[in-house]
Formats: C-alpha cells, sequence, structure tokens
C-alpha cells in the first residue's frame, strides 16, 4: 500500500472508529437496554456491589468475579455488535458450502449483526436475556461462530483484550456507583431503539438517563 495522505487519513480514522466509537456505541447500548430491563439492572448492580463493596471503585481484579455482568455484555454484543459487518475476507481457494460455490479470490462480508439474531442458534433471539449465558461456555473470542463480534482467525480484532476490559470496567463501575432512571416523563415505550447502520452502529438517538449517586458521600 503506498503510503500517501490518504492513505494516511484512513488509518487514523480506523483507528479512532475501533478504539473509541466501538467502547461508546456498546456502553451505549448496554445502558439502554439495562434501562429498559430494569429486573436485569438491578441484578447486574446486586452483583457488582456485592463483590466491590462501598468504599472503592471497580479495580480489573474484580472482573473475573462478575459472572452475571460478564453475561450481560455478551447479550450487548449479541444483539448490539459495535462493527455490523466485519472487515472484508477473501477466499484463498475454490471451495462450495452448503451448496455455494465460492471461486478462488471472491471477496465476501460477515453480518455479525445477523448472526447474532439468528433463529437457528438462538432461543428468542430478539430479546435481551444474559440469562442464556450463565452456565454457557459460549464465548466471543473467535471459537464459537454463533457469536463473532469481534470476528475470528488470524484477522479478529487485535484489541479484543483490552476492548473488552474497557467495555468491563466502565460498566461496572456505572452500575456500583449510580442508580439510573429515565427523565421525568419519558418511559421505556419512548426510546428510540433504531439502529443506523455504517462501519459502526450507533443508535438514531442519544440516550438521556438521571445518574443518582448509590452511595452517600462521605468527605475523608
Amino acid at each position: 500500500m503506498p503510503l500517501t495522505m490518504d492513505n494516511v487519513k484512513a488509518i487514523i480514522l480506523d483507528m479512532f472508529a475501533a478504539g473509541t466509537d466501538t467502547t461508546f456505541i456498546t456502553l451505549d447500548w448496554g445502558m439502554t437496554e439495562l434501562i429498559t430491563n430494569p429486573i436485569v439492572m438491578e441484578k447486574a448492580q446486586a452483583e457488582v456491589r456485592g463483590i466491590v463493596g462501598e468504599r472503592r471503585i471497580v479495580l480489573e481484579s474484580d472482573l473475573p468475579q462478575l459472572h452475571y455482568m460478564k453475561a450481560v455484555i455478551k447479550e450487548i454484543f449479541r444483539l448490539h455488535p459495535p462493527v455490523p459487518v466485519l472487515v472484508p475476507r477473501e477466499s484463498m481457494e475454490e471451495i462450495t458450502i452448503d451448496g455455494y460455490n465460492i471461486p478462488a479470490k471472491t471477496r465476501y462480508f460477515i453480518n455479525a449483526w445477523a448472526i447474532g439474531r439468528n433463529a437457528e442458534s438462538w432461543e428468542n433471539p430478539e430479546t435481551f436475556e444474559p440469562e442464556r449465558f450463565m452456565g454457557s461456555t459460549i464465548d466471543f473470542k473467535g471459537q464459537d461462530f454463533e457469536l463473532i463480534p469481534f470476528g475470528a482467525g488470524r484477522r479478529s480484532c487485535p484489541a479484543i483484550t483490552f476492548g473488552t476490559a474497557s467495555v468491563e470496567l466502565a460498566l461496572a463501575q456505572l452500575l456500583h456507583s449510580f442508580d439510573w432512571e429515565l427523565p421525568p416523563g419519558i418511559e421505556t415505550k419512548d426510546l428510540d431503539m433504531t439502529e443506523v447502520f455504517g462501519i459502526t452502529m450507533h443508535k438514531i438517538a442519544d440516550l438521556i438517563v438521571v445518574a443518582k449517586p448509590h452511595f452517600p458521600y462521605k468527605n475523608t
């Protein structure tokens, strides 16, 4: 690839989109689903607060104990993959899959959004149910092809570990420190869940919520 200014700009844009936009999108969709499903939010908050306690922030060392919150994040990735269509692939040789002949050098795209909502793989695919992952071995690391928001194989997302930790820490802290509710006069049925498809998949409307500190402030 020639090192032109256009290519440099494209790479920088990709870094911003992949490194920051995806984390924001995941948290935005996650908080929207939790506000819409208060029982799930209460259960996740109880877990985080039970592990972390009152007087400290969430630490990375807490994350392995937050089993239900990890199930919540898996469900967010299933319903709302931040990158709905993964980066393009190209077939190395001719192959036949399910009766379809794919010539060598064919460029194709993987629809992670559709895979996560496939009724053949998921029961009640349109419903936000983190419990489906409790006791399940399905993960998003690229080994279970019904859940591949980060892709799979040698061209999977190189920042999967950092990205996952960022989402887990941020969501855990939000759940630990605050109680959340919609502004006065707004109900969950008023939330616009329309998706804007592109390189990343935003909500069409920003989520506006009220955060109330859960623990009383103590001046030490």
